[in-house]
C-alpha cells in the first residue's frame, strides 16, 4: 500500500507499508495500517505460537481505521488510547472463554503526524526508528525479557540479539487485564525518515544495516528492499515494514 498527501502537518508525508508471511510461517500474523491522509500508521504483530495471533493483530488496525482525525492533539491521543483499551479488553474476554488457557495478543506500534509533533505509543517489541541527518535512532524500546537482561547489565546488547528467550515479550495488547502503552513526543524535522517494523525484521538486520539502506531511494524502494533482505536471509517469522518521508 502506498499513500503521499498532505495531512494535518506543516509537511509533505510520503509513506510506503508492506507486509510478507516470510519463509517459515503458514499465515501472516502481522497487520499493517498506512492512513497517511490523516497522519497515521500502525504496525502490529500477533503473538506467534499463541492462539488466533492473526486475529488480535487484525482487531487493533481495524479499531484504528475508526480513529477519528482530531481537532486537538489530546483528542486524537484519547481516541487512539481508548480504542486500543477496548481491544485489549475484548481480547483478554475472548482468551478467557477459550477452552484452554490462552493468551490471544500482539504488540502494536504506532506513530501519529500532528502539526510539527510526531506521537508514538506501543506495547512490546514491534519498534519506530528514525532516521536524521544521517544518524538511525531507535524511537521505542523493547518490552521483552531480553531487555530487561540489559538492563540490569546481566548481557550485553550483542548477546541479546542470539538469546532464546528473544521472542518473550513482556507487555502486548491483549496479554493483561490492563493494558500499560508507553508513548512520547517529538518534534519532526523536515527530512527525517521513519521505519516503523515487526520484529520480523530486526531478527535478521541489525541498526547498520538499516542506517545505510535507509540512506537513498523512496519509501517504496526502501521497504522492498528491507523485504527481500530478510527473505534472503530465510525470514523465519512474518515481516512488516512501514516508512515515512517527512519532506
Amino acid at each position: 500500500m502506498t499513500n503521499s498527501s498532505q495531512t494535518n502537518i506543516p509537511f509533505s508525508v510520503t509513506s510506503f507499508g508492506i507486509t510478507d508471511v516470510g519463509k517459515a510461517r503458514k499465515h501472516n500474523e502481522d497487520s499493517i495500517l498506512d492512513r497517511g491522509e490523516i497522519g497515521l500508521w500502525v504496525v502490529a504483530d500477533g503473538m506467534g505460537g499463541h492462539a488466533k495471533g492473526d486475529v488480535a493483530s487484525q482487531m487493533i488496525v481495524e479499531s484504528m481505521k475508526k480513529v477519528h482525525e482530531g481537532v486537538k492533539l489530546e483528542s486524537y491521543i484519547d481516541d487512539i488510547e481508548e480504542r486500543l483499551i477496548k481491544v485489549n479488553e475484548k481480547l483478554v474476554a475472548k482468551a478467557r472463554e477459550a477452552e484452554k488457557k490462552t493468551t490471544i495478543g500482539s504488540t502494536v506500534v504506532l506513530m501519529l503526524a500532528y502539526e510539527k509533533y510526531c506521537v508514538y505509543a506501543w506495547a512490546g517489541d514491534s519498534r519506530l526508528y528514525r532516521l536524521r541527518d544521517k544518524e538511525l535512532r531507535q524511537m521505542t524500546t523493547d518490552h521483552s525479557q531480553v531487555e530487561v537482561y540489559v538492563e540490569q547489565g546481566l548481557i550485553s546488547r550483542e548477546e541479546a540479539a542470539v538469546h532464546p528467550h528473544g521472542n518473550m515479550i513482556t507487555r502486548a495488547v491483549g496479554a493483561a487485564e490492563v493494558l500499560h502503552l508507553d508513548m512520547d513526543i517529538q518534534e519532526m524535522r523536515s527530512g527525517d525518515r521513519y521505519l516503523l517494523c515487526s520484529d520480523g525484521l530486526t531478527k535478521h538486520t541489525n541498526d547498520l544495516e538499516f542506517q545505510d539502506m535507509l540512506q537513498t531511494g523512496t519509501p517504496e524502494e526502501c521497504c522492498k528492499e528491507m523485504i527481500e533482505l530478510t527473505l534472503e536471509r530465510g525470514a523465519g517469522d512474518n515481516v512488516t515494514v512501514i516508512i515515512i518521508d517527512v519532506d
